[in-house]
C-alpha cells in the first residue's frame, strides 16, 4: 500500500439500547470528512443502526426512523421492564415482547429498497452476531461469507433483514428469544458486543470499535444508573477479545442515558456525532 493510500476501514458498533443512535452520529461525522466504510458490523442497537445502514438510509434517515419507531419497539420505558419482568411469573401473562414490532418494521423498511433477505444486500459487507441459547453458540448474519476454514454452519445468510435484527437485539428481560428454524435466539451482547474481529474478516485493513462510556457511580445515583453501568462494564469485558483487535476505539459518553429512554435520541444522536467530531482527526492518521 503506496503512502497516503487510503486503507479499508470497517466500522464495529456496540449494543447499549436507545443510546445505539449516537452510532448514526458517528456515521454523520464520517460522511461529512468524505470517510468511507468499507465493511459494518454491529450488535443489538448497533446491528439496528448497521442494517439501516447498508439498506442505504443516510444517517439523518436512521435518526428520523428511529425517532419514529422506538416507542414501538420498546414499549414505554424502564417501567415496562419492570412489568414484564414480574409477568414472567404470572401464568395469565405473556411476559416479554416477541420482538414482531424489530422484525415488521425492518422488513417493511428493507423491502422498501428493495431488499428482502440479508444475503441481497450488495452495498457493503454486513456482520451481525446472535447466540442461540439453546447450544450456546455464536452465529454471525451476513451477506458475504468470509474465507475461513472449519466454520459450518456458523454464517447465516438465508434469513430476512428483519429477522437478523430481531434475533441480535433480542435484550433479555425486554424481548423474547427470536425462533428461527432449529435455532433460539438472544441478543447478540451475550458473547459479542462489539463484532471487531467478524468486521476484519470481511477483508478490512483497519477497524474503528465504537462502544459506551460507562457512567460513574456516585451519591445521586439510582437503581437504573447502577443497570447501565453494570450493563457496560459487561459488556467491555466480554468484548476485551475484539477491542484488542480494534485499531481504535471511540467511546461515547451519555450522560446517564437509560437502556430504553427514548426522550434522549436526539441529545445521544448528537454525543455520537460529537465524538466523532472531535477525534476525526486521529481517525485520518489511522486510515491514510
Amino acid at each position: 500500500m503506496r503512502k497516503g493510500e487510503k486503507v479499508k476501514l470497517g466500522l464495529a458498533l456496540s449494543g447499549g439500547g436507545i443510546r445505539g443512535i449516537a452510532h448514526a452520529g458517528v456515521l454523520k461525522a464520517l460522511e461529512d470528512n468524505q470517510i468511507k466504510v468499507d465493511a459494518i458490523g454491529g450488535t443489538s442497537s448497533g446491528a439496528l443502526i448497521a442494517g439501516l445502514y447498508v439498506l442505504g438510509y443516510t444517517p439523518d434517515n436512521i435518526h428520523q426512523l428511529f425517532k419514529k419507531y422506538s416507542k414501538q419497539i420498546v414499549g414505554s420505558g424502564i417501567n415496562q421492564v419492570i412489568y414484564q419482568v414480574r409477568n414472567i411469573f404470572n401464568k395469565e401473562s405473556s411476559g416479554l415482547r416477541k420482538g414482531e414490532e424489530i422484525e415488521d418494521i425492518f422488513n417493511t423498511l428493507a423491502k422498501a429498497k428493495g431488499i428482502y433477505k440479508i444475503s441481497d444486500i450488495n452495498k457493503i459487507p454486513i456482520s451481525i452476531p446472535a447466540v442461540d441459547i439453546r447450544n450456546g453458540k455464536e452465529y454471525i448474519f451476513t451477506n458475504h461469507m468470509p474465507e475461513e476454514k472449519n466454520v459450518y454452519g456458523k454464517y447465516i445468510m438465508d434469513i430476512s433483514i428483519g429477522k437478523a435484527l430481531r434475533a441480535s437485539s433480542s435484550f433479555p428481560a425486554v424481548f423474547c428469544p427470536c425462533d428461527f428454524g432449529e435455532h433460539k435466539f438472544l441478543d447478540g451482547g451475550a458473547l459479542n458486543n462489539i463484532p471487531v474481529i467478524e468486521v476484519k474478516k470481511q477483508g478490512i485493513d483497519k477497524v474503528l470499535a465504537v462502544n459506551f462510556k460507562a457512567d460513574d457511580i456516585g451519591e445521586t445515583s439510582n437503581y437504573m444508573d447502577i443497570a447501565m453501568r453494570a450493563i457496560d462494564l459487561m459488556g467491555n469485558k466480554i468484548s476485551e477479545e475484539n477491542l484488542k483487535q480494534s485499531d481504535y476505539i471511540l467511546t461515547i459518553g451519555t450522560d446517564k442515558t437509560g437502556l430504553l429512554d427514548v426522550k434522549k435520541l436526539d441529545s445521544c444522536y448528537q454525543y455520537g456525532y460529537i465524538t466523532a467530531m472531535k477525534e476525526i482527526n486521529k481517525i485520518k492518521e489511522i486510515i491514510y
